[in-house]
């Protein structure tokens, strides 16, 4: 049997699935070879991933045909920063100025884009507040480099979830709207207010999902413009 039984989940993971968890609900259920972090009382599975979704990728393919499915995916869109001692006491608390968006779910999503048309597969981002728990000081690995310590991830409260049942969805994720067409990754990068990576995500993801399509070049810089009969929507999702 294979999957993340309860010994191998974090406290974020376990709250989530707390948080989802509704009556009739089973939480670590075996399903053929596998193990499903919550079944609901209507038969849809449930899945929570905290990180990327690569791991998922075996699971969907035995079950994502006979199943209806559903990814939920935390998004610390606030946090704060909580440094412990070595038994727990609570050394210092402060609000990081870092916030996510329900943007950042491209950076997952690039690992199976195309699945988003599956008619059984729901992907739901979760925007939450949580602590990030660490240490009392920056930790040193063996060679005595100083390393940033990613602590664990502890749920304070879901703020509001977007869903994605299909294609288009995504498109209300950005935050903002598409350059005109047709447009390069900066200029895409340069209206979400993100990196030219998650640009590069974004822009992968929705050209498999058919929202895209590519439009020659500007020099060496390939362009993208939204493909025929996708509607660009107005109004977007912030986060």
């Amino acid at each position: 049997m294979t999957g993340i039984g309860t010994l191998a989940e974090g406290p974020l993971h376990a709250a989530v699935k707390e948080w989802l968890s509704g009556p009739g609900d089973r939480t670590e259920v075996p399903v053929g070879r596998w193990v499903v972090d919550l079944v609901r009382a209507d038969g849809e599975l449930v899945e929570v991933q905290t990180g990327g979704f690569g791991p998922l990728g075996p699971k969907l393919d035995a079950l994502l045909d006979g199943h209806r499915m559903r990814i939920v995916h935390p998004v610390p869109a606030e946090r704060r920063i909580v440094r412990v001692d070595a038994d727990g006491v609570v050394l210092s608390e402060r609000r990081s100025p870092k916030r996510g968006a329900a943007l950042e779910v491209f950076d997952r999503l690039v690992t199976f884009p195309s699945l988003l048309g599956h008619p059984n597969l729901v992907v739901e981002v979760l925007m939450c507040r949580e602590d990030h728990v660490r240490g009392p000081a920056p930790v040193r690995s063996r060679s005595g480099r100083r390393t940033r310590d990613p602590g664990t991830r502890h749920l304070g409260e879901v703020l509001g979830s977007h869903e994605l049942r299909e294609p288009v969805d995504a498109l209300g994720l950005l935050g903002a709207p598409l350059p005109a067409d047709p447009f390069t990754t900066a200029e895409l990068a340069a209206q979400l207010g993100t990196t030219t990576l998650l640009a590069q995500r974004v822009t992968y993801c929705l050209r498999l999902m058919e929202l895209l399509e590519p439009a020659g070049k500007r020099g060496r810089a390939p362009l993208h413009r939204v493909a025929p009969g996708v509607a660009r929507p107005v109004g977007m999702l912030g986060a």
